[in-house]
């Protein structure tokens, strides 16, 4: 059976490290320009409002990728353009 390929706006349930279910939204694709590599980009956003958004960073598929500094690169690259297009809608 092949895994399904993620799309924005897609859900995604992740247990988190308390053991509870956490559903993730996918925000965005992104794709390295340099040797192709495909990313999602997923919130959470909590029910309470003490509690932070969290974002993790998965392969096409929703396989959490195992290397954290390839995943903060990422999350990093997705929130500098969305600072970017927030700054130019702005204009």
């Amino acid at each position: 059976m092949t895994a399904k390929r993620l799309d924005v706006k897609d859900r995604l349930v992740v247990k988190g490290a308390d053991g509870e279910d956490l559903e993730f939204c996918v925000m965005a694709l992104l794709e390295d320009e340099e040797d192709g590599a495909a990313y999602a980009v997923l919130l959470h956003e909590p029910e309470n409002e003490d509690e932070e958004e969290t974002f993790i960073v998965t392969d096409p598929y929703g396989t959490l990728l195992e290397d954290d500094a390839l995943a903060q690169e990422v999350l990093d690259d997705y929130l500098a353009a969305v600072d970017e297009s927030s700054e130019d809608a702005q204009e």
